[in-house]
C-alpha cells in the first residue's frame, strides 16, 4: 500500500540508478550493430539533443538486462515501496520504460521524447507540475536545480561542488576509478603477445645489436599503446557480452567502474602517441604495418570478429603481424619458416579461445558476437589441436633445411625443441577440455608455471644449439 502522505521517489537513470550513460551505451550499439548510421550522427545533433536521442534509440537495441544497476540504490527503492517511485530520467522513452519494465518497481516514467529533452529545469518543471512536491536521486551538476527544488535530495558519488550547493539527506558512494583502473583499461597484460617483435632480431642471432635492439623496443612500445587502442575500442563494442561472461564482466568499461565516455579520448590519445614514436624514431615500413595492425583491430571489432572461421583466421594472422612489424622496424628479413610456423601456432591459440568460450557456455546455445554455435565445439576440438601439430611440422622441416646450418652450430639439438612443443600443445587443449583454461590462452601462460618452464626449456635448446 502506497502511503500518499510520502512525497514521490524520483530517481535518475544514468550515472544514479545504473553506473554508466544509456547514451554513449546507444551510440555503441548503433556504431556495432549500423556502423553506416553514425554518419548521420551529426545531422541528428544539429535537430537538437532530443531528437538526436530518439533517433539513436530507434536504431539501437540496447540489452537493458545487461547493464550496470547500482546496487545500493536499488536496495534503497526497494526498502521504500511504500511511496510512488518514478524514474525521473534524461533517456528518451523507449529506454526508460524498457528499464522500468525490467525491474519492475517503478510506478511512473517521466522521460525524453522526440522535442523535449528532459534534463535540468525541464525535469524540475515537470515533476513540479505532476507532483508538486517530489523527492530525488541524482549524480551530477544537471541534476542541481532539480535537487534544490525537491523536498528531500539524495546524492551518488557527489563531487565536491554538488554536494555543497546541494546538501543530502542521504549519499550513495561508489568507488572512484583509481590508477589501477585506468590502467587495467589498457590490459597491459596483454603486451606480452608484441614481444613477438623481437623474435626476428632474436633468431637472426642479433640481439645484441644495441642499435636494432632499441629499435626494436621503440616499436615494442609503439606497438602496443596501439594494440591497446584496439582493445579500449573491442571493450566498448563488446559491453553487453562482457557483461554476460564471468571474468569479462570485471573489465573497467563493463563494470562501470570507468565510464564509457573517456573510451574515445584514451583511445584517441594512444593512437597518437603510438604513431608519434613511430614517426619520430623508425622507419615508414614499420609505421605503414602499425597502421595495418590499427585497421585490421578495426576491423575485427566492428565486423569481422562475428565472421565464422574469418574471426580465428584474423587473430592469427595478427600474430604473425606483429613478427612482421618486428622484422621490419629492425631491417630484419623474416623467412618463410618463420611466417609459417607462427600462422599454424597461432591459428591454434584462436581456435583454443573460442573453444573455451563454448565449452563454459550453460543454458545459451551460442556465443554472444561471436559466429559459433554449442554444435561446433567437436570441430574445434579437432583442427585447434591439428593446428598446433602443423606447426611443429613445419618446424621440424625447418630444422632439416639447408638454411639452419647458417645459424646453428649444433642444428640436431633444435629436434629435442619438438617434443617440448608437442607436450605443452597438447596439454593446454587437455586443460581447456577439463575447464581448467582461462578465457585468454595468453593470460593463462603468463601464469602457468608449466608455460613459464617449457619457454625456459626451449630458449636453453636453442642457446645450445648456437653455441655448442
Amino acid at each position: 500500500m502506497k502511503n500518499s502522505n510520502l512525497s514521490p521517489l524520483c530517481v535518475d537513470l544514468d550515472g544514479t540508478l545504473i553506473a554508466t550513460d544509456s547514451l554513449w551505451e546507444s551510440i555503441l550499439v548503433l556504431l556495432r550493430q549500423n556502423f553506416w548510421l553514425s554518419f548521420l550522427l551529426p545531422i541528428w545533433l544539429l535537430k537538437g539533443k532530443a531528437y538526436f536521442k530518439y533517433k539513436i534509440s530507434q536504431y539501437s537495441d540496447l540489452d537493458i538486462a545487461t547493464l550496470p544497476y547500482n546496487e545500493q540504490v536499488l536496495d534503497f527503492l526497494n526498502l521504500s515501496k511504500n511511496r510512488k517511485l518514478v524514474l525521473a530520467t534524461a533517456a528518451n522513452q523507449k529506454i526508460a520504460h524498457a528499464v522500468a519494465d525490467h525491474l519492475q518497481i517503478f510506478d511512473e516514467v517521466i522521460a525524453s521524447d522526440e522535442q523535449i529533452n528532459m534534463i535540468g529545469v525541464n525535469k524540475r518543471d515537470a515533476l513540479k507540475d505532476k507532483f508538486g512536491t517530489y523527492s530525488y536521486i541524482g549524480d551530477s551538476s544537471a541534476d542541481i536545480p532539480i535537487l534544490k527544488a525537491a523536498q528531500e535530495a539524495y546524492l551518488v558519488s557527489p563531487s565536491h561542488s554538488l554536494l555543497t550547493q546541494c546538501p543530502a539527506k542521504k549519499i550513495f558512494a561508489t568507488p572512484k576509478p583509481t590508477l589501477k583502473t585506468w590502467i587495467k583499461s589498457l590490459r597491459p597484460h596483454q603486451w606480452v603477445k608484441n614481444t613477438l617483435i623481437f623474435l626476428p632480431l632474436i633468431l637472426a642471432h642479433q640481439i645484441l645489436d644495441i642499435s636494432k635492439l632499441a629499435d626494436a623496443m621503440l616499436a615494442f612500445l609503439a606497438f602496443s599503446l596501439i594494440a591497446s587502442s584496439g582493445y579500449v575500442i573491442n571493450d566498448l563494442l563488446d559491453l553487453a557480452a562482457d557483461r554476460t561472461h564471468p571474468t569479462k564482466k570485471n573489465r573497467p568499461f563493463a563494470s562501470g567502474k570507468l565510464p564509457i565516455k573517456f573510451g574515445l579520448p584514451i583511445f584517441v590519445i594512444l593512437v597518437s602517441l603510438g604513431f608519434f614514436i613511430s614517426l619520430l624514431w623508425l622507419n615508414l615500413n614499420f609505421t605503414g604495418m602499425l597502421a595495418l595492425y590499427l585497421a585490421l583491430t578495426l576491423a575485427y571489432s566492428f565486423y569481422l570478429k562475428k565472421k565464422l572461421v574469418v574471426d580465428v583466421i584474423v587473430l592469427a594472422g595478427l600474430y604473425t603481424h606483429r613478427i612482421l612489424a618486428g622484422g621490419l622496424a629492425v631491417s630484419v628479413e623474416v623467412s618463410s619458416w618463420l611466417l609459417a610456423f607462427s600462422m599454424f601456432m597461432f591459428m591454434s591459440l584462436a581456435l583454443l579461445k573460442r573453444y573455451v568460450e563454448l565449452h563454459h557456455l550453460t543454458s545459451k546455445k551460442k556465443v554472444k558476437n561471436r559466429g559459433y554455435e554449442i554444435g561446433d565445439i567437436c570441430m574445434i576440438a579437432s583442427m585447434g589441436p591439428t593446428s598446433g601439430y602443423l606447426a611443429v611440422l613445419v618446424f621440424s622441416l625447418y630444422i632439416s633445411s639447408d638454411k639452419v646450418t647458417t645459424l646453428y652450430s649444433s642444428p640436431f639439438i633444435l629436434w629435442l625443441t619438438c617434443p617440448v612443443l608437442l607436450y605443452w600443445i597438447t596439454r593446454i587443449w587437455f586443460l581447456a577440455n577439463r575447464k581448467q583454461m582461462l578465457d585468454d590462452p595468453v593470460q593463462f601462460a603468463l601464469t602457468d608455471k608449466i608455460s613459464w618452464l617449457v619457454v625456459v626449456c626451449t630458449g636453453i635448446l636453442i642457446s645450445l644449439a648456437t653455441v655448442i
